[in-house]
């Protein structure tokens, strides 16, 4: 920066710098030495402070008034610009005369300097090491007439206005202005002191007719009148509103003082004294004396203190929660099946739970419930179950999500010592509900986390403990507050992530995924009517059949409930609710099979059992995720090599054991088998499981696995539509393995025909539902001869 100015004063609109008439020298020299401006630009008639910081303009200035001390003043183009060259440079600015030099502690200078004449530049002398220049002297160009005259009345004028309406400006600039009687002279006062641009200021000094910048001068002066009006108006409504408001305030605070002395009003802590009296009577008799307490604690706080809020506060979420306030219990049955129904299909297991549940608590009102946990993948159903539970009781529904909670005081609240302290989530959807006996539904109480806030699992240990959530505790509260009478239900999609302690306090029951025949009746039943309403459709406008819905269940979903099958319905719905919306209001359809690429695009799920098991090395296992069941295609190949083998595919390290058992026990039982010198000895094989993005682990692919490697030693395909599931030993055993119903189910959507199973969980298919289990052949074994007769 070659140069400052604190041109920016807190005056808006004019300096109070020193200025006079001043008498120009007759003896200016011709040739000047030339000072580049950044952030000022001087008008003639000026005396001004500038402060000169780089070193080579210091020396510019030194050697100016050294000479004769007149130096030249040109402010530059771009003032960004930090070496600037004679091109960067207005070519017209004033001379000026140096008066005092002060240099500064940190290596910069001062100079005061006071300015006479325009001057034109006609060539630089020299540009280095300073920049010296010939320059020429600019008169001004004064018209002695009537317009001249009325334009330089009308800037007085102007200025009388602005410091009428400005009252930070003082009298002395009015008596400065009042005592200049030369045009030329007050234009240049007026545009030097006037807040505009560096290229404004530039083109007025550029301007040598005296009449054209009084024009232009009486143009900003009529802005900056009106932006004062339009500021001072804005200013005098504030004012109005704020002397009313101090003003009611203050008639408030009389009226308050006078009925006070009257004894016809009450101050505020007398009021909330005889308000949380009258609310005592709601609380129950352990409640009273910790209330008391605080009321007392109440009565010796003044109204100011933060303190008081703070226990105001605590008081008020005491008196709102509803320590007696129960919802009736309605214990019919029947009308509990009809809304089970009405709301679900399938899930039988699941309804009865529920009913013997109600009838239990009808017989025994008193009796503790169970805490029910829903355990399936997403779209089952197990978050629509709570509110049909609480629906058929006649209880209010509360929900709220588990899922990445980390602090332990969002369960248990915080203590009131803390800024901003509020209960935990128990009590607050207790007062949310306003009844003391709701349904209460935990959601994803799998994907709880822990860190250094506590451990939110560990805080449910109490909440969903029937022998201790008589006497709940929130930090916040602190006062016991009974949660037997609160129905809890939790959801989750697996049970591996819940700490041990807390399941013990849960009764499981698992909600398997549906197969493609019971989606068909959820989606008629329950989905299809419920997008025909939520778009605005009538029934005769769009229909869809059977055949239809297991089209869009087969080759547009993949999953084990029913969330994306409800999204392709309603991409459906909105396709033709905006046909009809464009005009065609008598627009009716029914979506066929044939019609289905229109609406929701080429299939994206196709049958590959077929196709890729008639292929020598795929086998078709079974496996369990957390979203269900899945069928898991297994294929090997064998190249010449250094025996090695290798697996992809992302497996866990129990399932790369398993690949290295089933190879060995091949191996071993080659002759068996009928392989003989078909295993090359000096051979690498090579074990993928598709889907390689997806992580998978455990024991249950043994058999299949086997089952891959012998189908590629032999060269022949296994039979088609067959999946086995089973751990397999080194002796060649199969043991059992979990998650039948998943796995059967998945089996089922899939289009398997024959199961192959562990004998030893012949038992689990009594689990399965029989609708589930037509159409399906099931082969148990015990080891792996009897599974190589199914398949070869």
């Amino acid at each position: 920066m070659s140069e400052k100015l604190n041109q920016d004063r807190d005056i808006p609109f004019f300096s109070e710098g020193p200025y006079s008439v001043i008498k120009v020298p007759s003896d200016l020299p011709n040739n000047v030495f030339i000072l580049p401006l950044s952030h000022i630009l001087i008008f003639p008639g000026m005396m001004f402070p500038v402060l000169v910081q780089k070193k080579e303009y210091i020396e510019t200035v030194g050697q100016a008034f050294s000479q004769n001390q007149y130096i030249g003043l040109l402010a530059k183009k771009d003032k960004n610009i930090k070496n600037p060259l004679a091109d960067d440079l207005y070519n017209i600015g004033v001379v000026a005369k140096i008066h005092k030099i002060i240099n500064l502690p940190d290596g910069g200078m001062s100079m005061v300097v006071q300015s006479f004449r325009r001057m034109k530049v006609e060539r630089f002398i020299k540009t280095t090491p300073h920049f010296i220049a010939r320059v020429a002297y600019l008169e001004d160009v004064v018209h002695d007439d009537e317009e001249t005259g009325a334009l330089f009345r009308n800037v007085q004028r102007h200025l009388k206005n602005i410091i009428s309406l400005n009252k930070e400006i003082s009298e002395e600039i009015n008596i400065i202005i009042a005592n200049m009687a030369n045009p030329a002279t007050l234009s240049d006062f007026v545009a030097s002191h006037f807040r505009m641009s560096m290229e404004e200021r530039q083109k007025l000094l550029e301007t040598l007719s005296v009449k054209e910048r009084l024009k232009k001068i009486n143009i900003l002066l009529t802005k900056e009148i009106n932006i004062l009006k339009l500021g001072n108006k804005i200013q005098d409504e504030i004012n109005k509103k704020i002397q009313k408001q101090q003003k009611d305030f203050f008639l408030r605070e009389e009226l308050k003082a006078i009925k006070k002395e009257l004894g016809e009003v009450k101050d505020e802590k007398t009021i909330e004294k005889e308000r949380f009296e009258k609310e005592l009577k709601n609380l129950p008799q352990h409640a009273h004396t910790a209330v008391k307490d605080e009321m007392k604690r109440l009565e010796l706080i003044i109204p100011e203190s933060p303190e008081y809020n703070v226990i105001r506060t605590h008081l008020d979420w005491v008196f709102k929660l509803p320590w007696k306030k129960s919802s009736e219990d309605n214990l019919n049955l029947t009308h509990a099946e009809k809304i089970l129904n009405r709301d679900h299909y399938g899930l039988e297991k699941i309804k009865a739970r529920i009913i013997e549940y109600l009838a239990v608590k009808k017989l025994n009102p008193k009796k503790q419930g169970s805490i029910l946990c829903f355990v399936g993948p997403p779209g089952v159903g197990k978050t629509s179950l709570g509110k049909s539970i609480a629906e058929s009781l006649g209880r209010k529904f509360y929900r709220f999500s588990l899922g990445g909670m980390r602090d332990e005081a969002e369960i248990n609240g915080h203590r009131r010592t803390y800024i901003g302290a509020m209960p935990g989530k128990i009590i607050q959807g207790i007062k949310t509900v306003e009844t003391n006996n709701p349904v209460f539904m935990l959601d994803e109480i799998d994907k709880v986390g822990a860190d250094f806030r506590g451990d939110p699992a560990s805080a449910l240990l109490e909440v969903l403990d029937p022998e201790q959530n008589n006497a709940y505790l929130d930090h916040y509260i602190d006062i016991p507050f009974d949660l037997s009478n609160v129905t809890f239900i939790c959801t989750a999609n697996i049970l591996d992530t819940i700490p041990q302690a807390l399941m013990d306090r849960m009764e499981v029951l698992e909600l398997s995924g549906y197969i493609p025949e019971e989606k068909v009746q959820i989606a008629k039943k329950h989905l299809f009517p419920k997008q025909l309403k939520e778009h605005g459709l009538k029934t005769q406008q769009l229909k869809i059949g059977p055949k239809t819905f297991n089209t869009i269940i087969t080759r547009y979903t993949q999953e084990a409930g029913v969330r994306n099958l409800n999204r392709e319905l309603a991409t459906v719905c909105r396709k033709v609710a905006t046909t009809i919306a464009k005009g065609k209001k008598d627009y009716t359809i029914e979506i066929t099979e044939k019609k289905l690429e229109k609406f929701l695009g080429a299939p994206r799920v196709f049958d590959e059992v077929v196709d890729r098991t008639q292929l020598p090395g795929v086998s078709v296992g079974l496996a369990w995720t957390r979203y269900g069941g899945e069928i898991l295609f297994i294929e090997s190949t064998q190249m010449k090599g250094s025996k090695s083998l290798e697996t992809t595919g992302q497996l866990g390290e129990v399932m790369d054991e398993s690949t290295k058992i089933a190879l060995n026990y091949v191996r071993s039982h080659s002759k068996k088998f009928g392989l003989g010198d078909l295993i090359l000895k000096d051979s690498d094989i090579h074990i993928h499981f598709p889907a390689g993005a997806t992580p998978k682990d455990g024991p249950s692919a043994g058999i299949a696995i086997a089952t891959s490697l012998i189908s590629m030693f032999k060269n022949q395909p296994m039979k088609p539509r067959v999946a086995m599931t089973g751990e397999l030993t080194l002796t060649g055993k199969v043991l059992p393995i979990g998650g039948v119903k998943e796995k059967i189910v998945a089996a089922k959507r899939s289009g398997i025909k024959i199961i192959i199973l562990p004998h030893k969980n012949k038992k689990d298919l009594n689990e399965v539902p029989n609708h589930v289990k037509k159409g399906l052949h099931f082969h148990f074994v015990d080891n792996y001869e009897q599974v190589y007769r199914k398949v070869f």
